[in-house]
Parts: C-alpha cells; structure tokens; sequence
C-alpha cells in the first residue's frame, strides 16, 4: 500500500483499527471471526508489519459497519471545507493494480462521500458484505470498461454510464483484460 502524507497512512490506520476493535471490546478472535480475517493477519495489521489490500479493509469495514471512506476519513485529520487535489489523500493496493482518491473533505459528521477510483485492466475486487446494509452508490465511469455485480447482477459500464445502486450483500468491481477503468463514485 503506498500513501501520501507525512505521518504514514499505513500507521494510522494500523492505529485506527486496533482502536476500533477496542472500542467494541472484541478480542482479535471475534474481529477474525466478524471479518473472516484471520487472527495472524489481523494482529499483523493492527502493528502496523503489513498493509491491508483492499478486499481485507473491506472485510473489517464490513464488521464494523464503516465504509472505506469513512475509515480512511478518520485517519486523514480535521474537516476543512475545501480539499485541493494535491492535498487529497490518495490511498494503492499495488498488489491488484486499485487506487482510490479521497476527492471530499474528510468529516466524521457529514455522511456524503466523493471518490476517484482507478482500476488497472484484468482486475476484480470482491467485497463479501457492504460496510453498511443500504448504502447508496453513484458511480459514473469516465474511461475504460467496467464490470460491476450488485446483488447477483452485472452491469456493463462504458464512459459517461452512471449505475445507481444500493448495496445489501456482495459486490464485484471487474475491469476487462484489456482495458482497466477511471471512475467517480459517490457514496450516501
């Protein structure tokens, strides 16, 4: 995982995670067994000795009921209206070709959210669970292809396609072995 930032992403998150589990009393086996995440990994995660990839955080947003966004929003520091785009904390899983742009303020209280995604070609990401059952998605493709699966579904994007969508259970993000994809999605 790379990060921009001085302070180091990796840590903060490593930081926020042990913080969230103690916040809710779970010992590292309730946490493996609520994000079927392993109690090795978990522990490795929590000291900051590996990075998460994207389907892991996903898992452990998923138990605890946070998106993505709004993990990575408690890590980034304090809400200031405008964000330049230099400043926007752009977070990589480098191991399946994923980054994603944080485009909106971080704010623990306000619950929209702006992302920019990238995908490289042949990729899928699964996430088992939404972090929240009912979560809105706008998501609007701006170059490439891609494949995205909400309940049992798929949904074949081409730039300038917008798919509105709630999420109840599993999703899939696939990008074709040719084409990867650029994409904005707005999470409410």
């Amino acid at each position: 995982m790379e990060s921009s930032g001085e302070d180091g992403i990796d840590r903060r998150i490593a930081q926020r995670l042990r913080s969230l589990r103690a916040e809710r009393g779970w010992p590292l086996d309730e946490l493996a067994k609520r994000s079927t995440v392993s109690r090795a990994t978990l522990s490795r995660l929590e000291n900051g000795e590996v990075s998460p990839t994207a389907s892991v955080l996903g898992k452990l947003c998923a138990a605890y009921g946070l998106t993505m966004s709004r993990l990575m929003h408690m890590v980034e520091g304090e809400f200031a209206p405008l964000m330049r785009r230099d400043a926007q904390a752009v977070w990589s899983d480098p191991e399946i070709g994923f980054r994603r742009r944080a485009i909106s303020p971080p704010a623990q209280t306000l619950a929209g959210e702006a992302l920019e995604c990238e995908l490289d070609a042949d990729v899928q990401i699964t996430y088992d669970a939404p972090p929240r059952p009912g979560l809105e998605h706008h998501l609007v493709l701006v170059e490439g292809q891609l494949t995205v699966t909400v309940d049992g579904r798929s949904h074949e994007l081409r730039p300038g396609d917008c798919l509105r969508y709630q999420l109840f259970g599993p999703s899939a993000f696939a990008t074709p072995v040719k084409a990867g994809a650029r994409y904005f999605l707005f999470v409410v």
